[in-house]
């Protein structure tokens, strides 16, 4: 019951207002807002409604603001968040891999805009640049040419470019030089540039993998605790061929897998308006099918998605159709990784004894 949520609440909230809240359903959570809110304050004097929830969507304003409007024309909705998870790992609550079984797919592309849609939500996120053998996120960042920076010549500083704490190899080598390191050195010098980074505080850790079942995968999925991995994968059957490996690695060092993400799903005319399939249709739903996995997204191709990997502009940080996509996927990445927890925390502890 909806009085049982309102419980939760600092200051007498006004009834039409509790019971919009109560009501309201929010179009990309599968919870009712009621089963989520931590905390709510009312301060009459301001109209002021703060809402607490346990993970950061600021975007929930956009949604919900304009219901209580009808209502209440001077209110003021403010959204706060408070991560209770313990850190994982150093500073950092939640690691996220996003991975591929091929290259060429978009998995950089679609790490840089879906972490930086995550801190566009509030949320205080970093990403690793962990293909060690062609580093793309200064590139797509803006932040090509600069070199890796110490304050204590122990810890690297990481980084800060479109609200993220950015850490890369290629901020450690020369960029017109080839990286020929064999598969145990570039696994040593991934998990030393993860350790030695001083990343501060993160709710989130968006690891940008290098294509492949390799050692580096294996490394990451044994070495450090993860919360979970996305595939990226395009509809054609060369692709999704080596998504499938991908999937089946992480079930088999048990990493769950938080969903797909089918990239270069389609082409749509920009004059016309004709859709052509271009790599396939339907190719990573099927996939997604047999290992029932959520689908997050199926991305088109667009000539400004690759305009600005290219001028170092998330497309997430402009104006245009496409960046809802990413948007999208960030979000339900948040909800899916806050599921996980509060499953995690509510199963049974196991204790093995000698009796």
């Amino acid at each position: 019951m909806w009085f049982d949520w309102l419980s939760r609440s600092k200051n007498q909230v006004p009834a039409a207002i509790a019971q919009c809240i109560a009501d309201f359903q929010p179009t990309e959570m599968p919870l009712p807002l009621t089963q989520v809110v931590q905390q709510l304050e009312w301060q009459d004097k301001d109209h002021r409604l703060t809402l607490t929830l346990p993970f950061a969507w600021q975007s929930l304003s956009a949604e919900l603001l304009p219901r209580l409007l009808q209502l209440d024309p001077k209110l003021q909705l403010e959204l706060r968040y408070q991560n209770s998870l313990p850190a994982l790992f150093k500073g950092i609550k939640q690691v996220i891999l996003v991975a591929s079984g091929k290259g060429g797919v978009g998995k950089s592309t679609t790490a840089v805009n879906v972490a930086v849609a995550m801190a566009q939500e509030g949320a205080k996120v970093g990403l690793l640049d962990a293909d060690i053998y062609g580093p793309s996120i200064p590139l797509m960042l803006g932040l090509q040419g600069q070199k890796a920076e110490s304050a204590d010549e122990k810890h690297l500083l990481p980084k800060q470019a479109a609200g993220l704490a950015v850490q890369s190899i290629g901020f450690l080598v020369d960029p017109d030089s080839a990286t020929v390191w064999r598969g145990p050195m570039a696994s040593q010098a991934l998990l030393q540039l993860l350790n030695e980074t001083d990343w501060g505080e993160l709710d989130y850790l968006v690891v940008d993998m290098p294509p492949g079942t390799g050692d580096i995968q294996l490394t990451l999925s044994q070495k450090i605790p993860l919360s979970g991995a996305v595939i990226v994968t395009t509809p054609q059957d060369v692709a999704l061929a080596d998504a499938q490996k991908a999937v089946a690695m992480f079930n088999s060092v048990r990493v769950p897998v938080l969903g797909l993400v089918e990239n270069m799903s389609y082409y749509q005319c920009k004059s016309c308006g004709a859709q052509d399939d271009v790599f396939g249709s339907q190719g990573g739903l099927e996939l997604a099918q047999r290992y029932q996995l959520p689908v997050l997204g199926q991305l088109p191709l667009d000539t400004q998605i690759r305009q600005s990997g290219d001028a170092g502009v998330p497309l997430v940080q402009q104006a245009g159709s496409g960046t809802e996509n990413y948007k999208q996927i960030a979000r339900q990445l948040i909800f899916a990784l806050y599921w996980r927890s509060l499953q995690q925390a509510a199963a049974p502890e196991i204790i093995f004894t000698d009796d």
